[in-house]
Parts: C-alpha cells; sequence; structure tokens
C-alpha cells in the first residue's frame, strides 16, 4: 500500500475514534439534562460528531480498500470544509475588530457597551430567542453568586470583575444606584441616566440580565472567544491543506487501480503495448 493510503487512512482512523466520545457527549447532554443552556449546546455537538464520523469513515474505507468514489466524496467534503473554515476565519475577525470595556476612575472593573460592538453582533444577541437561552445559561451557572464575598463598598469597587459579572450582576454606574450588597442596589439617583437603570432588579433570578450592558459583556467574551478560535483556524487550516493534499495522491493510487488492476503495481502498465 503506498505511503499516502497509508497516512490517510490513519489520520482517518484517528479523527474516526474521536468522533465517537464527541457523539456520546451530545447524548449525554440531551439525555441527563433538560435546561435551555444545554438544549442550546447538544444538537450542536451531536451533529459535529456525526459528520467528523462520516467523513472518516469515507476517508478511511476509500484509503485502505482504494474505493476511488469514497475516496472522491472524501476530497469534495473537505475542499468544501476547508473553503468554510477559511470563510468563517475572515468573517470572524470582521465581527470582532470592535469593542472594549471602558475604563472607571476608582473601579477596579470596566464596564461594556452594546454600541460598541459589530452591528451583526449586536443583532444576534438582540434577538429575543437567542437572548433566552443566553440568560438561561448564565442563571444556570450562577455567575453572580461569587460576588458574595464583597461586603462593602470599597471592596466591592475594587474587584476584578469579569465582563459578565460587571455587565449582568450590577447597574450601570451612571445610574447612582446606592450599595447595599454586592446584588443589592437601591434608590437610583440619575434613573434615565441609562436605558438599563430601569430594567435592574434585586430579584436573584433578574438582576440586570435583560440590559444592554449585560449583553455587552456577554459579546466581549465572545469577542475573545472568536479571536482565539479564529488564530486555531489558521493552524487547523494549514493541517487540512496538507491533509487534504495525502488524500488526492490517496485518490489517484485509487483510480490507477481502479483502470489497470494489481497488475499495475506490480510493474506492468498497458498504456506501453
Amino acid at each position: 500500500m503506498r505511503l499516502s493510503n497509508q497516512l490517510t487512512g490513519i489520520i482517518n482512523f484517528i479523527t474516526l475514534v474521536l468522533s465517537i466520545p464527541i457523539i456520546g457527549v451530545g447524548i449525554w447532554l440531551a439525555s441527563k439534562h433538560n435546561t435551555d443552556c444545554v438544549r442550546f449546546l447538544q444538537w450542536p455537538v451531536i451533529i459535529i460528531g456525526i459528520f467528523i464520523f462520516a467523513v472518516s469513515l469515507a476517508g478511511f474505507l476509500g484509503s485502505c480498500f482504494r474505493v476511488a468514489w469514497l475516496l472522491w466524496l472524501y476530497l469534495l467534503v473537505m475542499f468544501l470544509l476547508i473553503v468554510l473554515l477559511l470563510g468563517f476565519t475572515v468573517f470572524a475577525f470582521v465581527v470582532t475588530n470592535r469593542g472594549a470595556g471602558h475604563a472607571l476612575a476608582g473601579k477596579g472593573y470596566k464596564e461594556y457597551r452594546l454600541g460598541d460592538y459589530s452591528t451583526w453582533l449586536q443583532k444576534r444577541v438582540q434577538n429575543s430567542n437567542n437572548w433566552g437561552k443566553i440568560q438561561s445559561c448564565l442563571s444556570d451557572g450562577e455567575v453572580c453568586s461569587s460576588l458574595s464575598k464583597y461586603t462593602s463598598l470599597y471592596s466591592f469597587n475594587s474587584a476584578n470583575l469579569s465582563p459578565v459579572q460587571s455587565g449582568c450582576c450590577k447597574p450601570p454606574t451612571a445610574c447612582g444606584y446606592v450599595f447595599q450588597n454586592a446584588t443589592i442596589w437601591v434608590s437610583p439617583v440619575s434613573p434615565y441616566a441609562d436605558s438599563d437603570c430601569r430594567l435592574w432588579s434585586n430579584d436573584q433570578t433578574q438582576l440586570c440580565f435583560s440590559c444592554n450592558s449585560c449583553k455587552a459583556g456577554v459579546l466581549y467574551n465572545i469577542k475573545h472567544d472568536w479571536r482565539i478560535v479564529a488564530a486555531v483556524n489558521i493552524v487547523v487550516f494549514v493541517l487540512l491543506i496538507v491533509i487534504y493534499s495525502i488524500g488526492c495522491a490517496a485518490f489517484r493510487n485509487a483510480r490507477r487501480e481502479g483502470y489497470y488492476g494489481t497488475d499495475y503495481d506490480k510493474g506492468y502498465d498497458p498504456r506501453t503495448y
């Protein structure tokens, strides 16, 4: 068996094996959890796992048994995947080129504004269906519960809050709410200073989860994560190009065998007769 066939077979066998636990995790999420947060994640996990399994199986069988049509299908999907990956990487850099926290005098944390982000990202979180799922994740994750350790205004102002905690767990500073504890604030001095001032609630299941500042904090995390994913995608893109090239060589081998049979490997070439 030619080296390209062997390499293609080994690579796809590894990804075939790795896809099984991915599918298993998706099924486990579907069977064990019922919250909107987990439902938001389970089907993408299952679909990705099945996709990797199917593509890897086609590549493995096609390379090991030199089935030309399976390898052709495998290469077609790989080509589409490379194009999609490149497109997503460029798109990710474009839509995350805006958005940053605003430092406040005397505060250890920053505040975030929804208008600072790209229009495309803003529309995603302003969609009530999308935001409802994200709110479920925030509630299930109890992102504000750790703030209970800040028992004084001084300690709270000195805290290094995460973007989500800053946007979702307290009212905007401009509102002038009076600190009672980390998640109880009363009597806003300027209730119209920000549209979020009227959305704040001392209900621990609500807080500022409906605020634009909360959406902005979530978008900051998304921006940060997408930047990391885009950087990783560049590495994956290069690896896929290498794997695709090896797969092309394996496809040529399988097609030659289909034309000339096993004697071709023994040095017999009908084209010379």
